[in-house]
């Protein structure tokens, strides 16, 4: 069989980063080199990714429940407000989790504006992947998905965009319905995407007691995943405090199993039995912020249990990201 004569290095098309689309990392690079994206302008653009921004969320209305649909929330969405106001034609900007087809953002027929929370991002910089998105679903043809692109270093970030005086209020979702509000309409494509996000979501809840807690129902047992904002090292020594004195847990059969980073904050979790819900942890959650509160004001050192308690709250500790 002949072997197939490669493109001659003159042959290729001489295009700049900016002008090639990005494709997944194994696809050919759409410049025509033949080879795949990642080897070629996908180089040049992994090597461009901004330096990581440990709190990407810091300073927007309710920085914890950002991070919370970020990480932990299958289905939820949150209304935004900007900081200039809406665009006319545009009657509202939704962030969601997760969109159909993991689309960055959505311009909807009606004009209204739908921005994923949960897609890959680009650079070391979330804010400013998401005000990239934005700022293009904005100006997007209604009825038209946004795709992915590489965002400029010095590009606005959600900080600038939206209104700082505005609220952050979370609605969680059973399911994804909230795609499609006329489900009789929908392509194929769009209700196969549902129809495999309802089959994976976990089911979760939010508290209202307090603030970014999420009760989540788990096969084998639930949990409460809350999003702290309080400094690492104070919250960690808190937590030991109260775990040391037998007063870190939510109730019977519960127990505070440890913690992880995410986006720059603590987030302790707690094992719960799998009759407990939602509901039957509101009470016991508030009661133990009112004995956080407590420890947290303490600057005493931490005494040889409370040490060995804090230390292995740490082993068990891990970073998202």
């Amino acid at each position: 069989m002949a072997k197939k004569r490669p493109q001659s290095k003159g042959a290729r098309p001489q295009l700049t980063d900016g002008e090639v689309p990005v494709v997944g990392a194994r696809e050919p690079c759409p410049c025509g080199s033949g080879r795949r994206y990642k080897a070629c302008h996908g180089r040049a653009a992994a090597q461009a990714v901004t330096e990581l921004v440990q709190r990407p969320f810091e300073g927007l209305p309710g920085e914890c429940d950002w991070v919370a649909l970020r990480e932990l929330v299958p289905a939820a969405t949150a209304e935004l407000r900007l900081r200039d106001g809406l665009p006319e034609g545009v009657p509202s900007v939704t962030l969601a989790t997760v969109l159909p087809m993991a689309w960055p953002a959505l311009r909807r027929d009606d004009g209204s504006v739908l921005i994923g929370l949960q897609n890959d991002t680009a650079s070391g910089d979330i804010s400013r992947d998401l005000a990239d998105t934005l700022t293009q679903a904005l100006t997007a043809a209604p009825g038209t998905p946004v795709q992915a692109r590489r965002v400029p270093a010095d590009g606005p970030r959600l900080q600038d965009l939206l209104d700082p005086e505005g609220t952050f209020a979370p609605v969680v979702h059973t399911g994804f319905e909230f795609w499609v509000p006329d489900a009789e309409n929908a392509s194929a494509e769009v209700t196969a995407s549902l129809e495999r996000a309802n089959a994976a979501a976990i089911p979760t809840v939010k508290l209202t007691g307090v603030d970014a807690a999420y009760w989540c129902e788990a096969p084998d047992k639930n949990h409460l995943r809350w999003v702290m904002p309080h400094p690492e090292e104070q919250l960690l020594d808190a937590l030991a405090r109260l775990h040391a004195a037998g007063r870190s847990g939510l109730g019977e059969g519960t127990r505070l199993v440890g913690s992880f980073r995410a986006h720059g904050l603590t987030v302790p979790v707690w094992d719960l039995p799998s009759a407990t819900s939602a509901e039957d942890i509101e009470k016991p959650a508030a009661e133990f912020a009112e004995r956080l509160a407590v420890a947290l004001a303490s600057d005493e050192p931490l005494t040889g249990d409370e040490r060995r308690a804090r230390g292995g709250l740490t082993n068990r500790q891990v970073t998202l990201s």
